[in-house]
């Protein structure tokens, strides 16, 4: 799947020759918020807060030698597709996968270069995610992120995903220790 012409971006499934571009895309944030967890007996409460300075976030490298990386593309439950600047530098990308027995898909990494924000790529990175689910019967599309990734959470708002869930421990002993996994889904447009 190629389209081109998203404001002069190829947008397509991702390639062999990607993978370097996509384990070095620039993944980090600016936030000048966050949404402050509150577990209750009910489940749990989100409160966004300001913080001052502005928190920056660098996720850590990833281990890709465990095969579920993009160069992980020889099972067909399992695609990334790539936004290509027209300077032909890799702009961002979209990992997912696939699970038949509860119809999910599972939006695994999503990362927007930060040159190439707030120009509608994972908007559009999104879209090929769903127009992959859809042609596999996904009922519903899944992602985990972090609290304090404020800019995230309000752009998958945008596109419809809701809080469905917490873990209070998914980063306890990882780099991102402290902050806690909201999950959001939406249905399968």
């Amino acid at each position: 799947m190629t389209t081109a012409g998203h404001m002069g971006y190829e947008l397509r499934t991702a390639r062999p020759e990607d993978t370097e571009a996509i384990e070095a895309l620039d993944g980090s944030f600016t936030t000048r918020t966050i949404f402050r967890v509150a577990v209750t007996e009910e489940g749990f409460a989100l409160q966004e807060i300001p913080v001052d300075p502005p928190l920056h976030k660098v996720f850590p490298a990833e281990d890709t030698d465990d095969g579920d990386g993009p160069a992980a593309e020889d099972d067909p439950n399992n695609r990334t597709f790539v936004a290509v600047a027209p300077d032909g530098c890799l702009a961002g990308f979209a990992a997912v996968s696939y699970a038949p027995w509860n119809r999910r898909l599972a939006i695994e990494d999503i990362e927007i270069a930060p040159a190439h924000r707030r120009r509608g790529l994972g908007r559009a990175l999104v879209g090929h995610a769903v127009e992959f689910g859809r042609d596999r019967g996904a009922g519903h599309i899944w992602l985990e992120v972090t609290n304090i990734n404020a800019p995230a959470i309000h752009a998958y708002r945008r596109m419809g995903f809701t809080f469905c869930g917490l873990d209070t421990a998914l980063y306890d002993g990882t780099p991102s220790s402290g902050e806690q996994a909201l999950y959001m889904s939406m249905l399968c447009p």
